[in-house]
């Protein structure tokens, strides 16, 4: 019999704050918070979602925001910070690392310092209620102007011996400059904190190389398009950058045809360091290990392969000496038992 992949002890670098809502819990809280949830958002679940096209990431978007109006008090953030610990518990990841624009909830929570101290407290309490340890990474959205990335370094760069671990760049990569986020990520470097922008999403391989000469990248969410440019996949295997890599988020915003034309094993095959993620579970539907699960019945990826996926993971997380030889350990435990 096949080892089950939820027993493979892991590392999650590659999941949102709102999109780590359980589905259950969106549809609760909006009834609870008198909030009308769209069909795609109810019986409809999960949507049918694209992003290649301006009008596809609109509608992605939109059913974000409403995704994140549901979440009114603080009673809800730490709902959901242990509910996610739980989810990361039973797929057999003992670090996540949550990625949050604190600034989407900030006009709800007293503004962005009090935002980001909930999380961080919701964080702790999670941790200690599950045992699955939580850096929070927090996120500049590359939509808006870079004055507000900045605060948002500032800010990730004053918590980083509280809980913050990275800083990130997400939202939809055709737009913005990229270099103008760069001094940004050099207040959050001076902090300590891991560089972790999304790129190679939507874009070509620019959008990953701009990641790298501008932002000084140690991870990159997603990544894929790079695999149309060899020595761009040289460059970042002899970096050791890892990729965080999202196999079902991939298809259903229409980076990928199909679950088959997610390039993992090219990834792999050229010696990319790549840690699977499952980004926004409320809108894609599956969770962490479904994404192993993918690797395994539609790449190929044999057991040995999958811990070493999970090793990858480990590695480049920014979990803490002792949680990762504790991770790596049990990867071993479950490859030869």
């Amino acid at each position: 019999m096949a080892r089950p992949v939820a027993a493979l002890p892991k590392a999650h670098l590659h999941l949102h704050f709102t999109g780590s809502m359980r589905h259950a819990t969106l549809v609760e809280l909006a009834a609870l918070h008198g909030v009308h949830l769209p069909e795609a958002l109810a019986e409809d679940w999960p949507p049918q979602l694209s992003a290649a096209d301006e009008r596809g990431w609109f509608r992605f978007q939109r059913l974000y925001d409403i995704a994140r109006s549901v979440v009114r008090t603080s009673a809800d953030v730490h709902r959901m910070l242990v509910e996610a610990a739980q989810d990361e518990r039973a797929d057999g990841s003992g670090w996540l690392e949550l990625q949050i624009d604190p600034s989407g909830y900030a006009a709800r929570f007293g503004g962005l310092t009090p935002t980001l101290e909930l999380v961080l407290e919701a964080a702790s309490r999670a941790q200690e209620a599950t045992g699955v340890g939580i850096g929070i990474i927090v996120a500049a959205n590359r939509t808006k102007h870079p004055l507000e990335a900045r605060t948002l370094a500032r800010l990730a760069a004053a918590y980083a011996d509280r809980g913050v671990t990275g800083f990130g760049l997400s939202s939809d990569e055709r737009r913005g400059i990229v270099a103008d986020f760069a001094p940004a990520f050099r207040i959050a470097a001076k902090a300590g904190l891991r560089l972790v922008p999304h790129g190679g999403e939507l874009v070509g391989p620019a959008s990953v190389r701009a990641c790298l000469d501008e932002l000084g990248a140690e991870r990159i969410g997603h990544g894929v398009t790079a695999v149309c440019e060899p020595e761009l996949l040289q460059r970042i295997a002899s970096a050791g950058v890892t990729l965080e890599v999202c196999p079902v988020s991939n298809v259903a915003l229409g980076v990928a045809a199909s679950p088959q034309d997610v390039p993992l094993r090219a990834l792999l095959d050229t010696g990319v360091l790549v840690a699977l993620g499952a980004d926004d579970p409320l809108l894609f539907g599956p969770r962490l290990a479904a994404q192993y699960e993918v690797a395994r019945e539609v790449h190929g990826i044999t057991d040995n392969e999958l811990a070493d996926l999970a090793r990858m993971s480990v590695r480049g997380s920014a979990a803490p000496a002792a949680v990762q030889r504790q991770l790596l350990a049990g990867i071993d435990d479950w490859l030869s038992g």
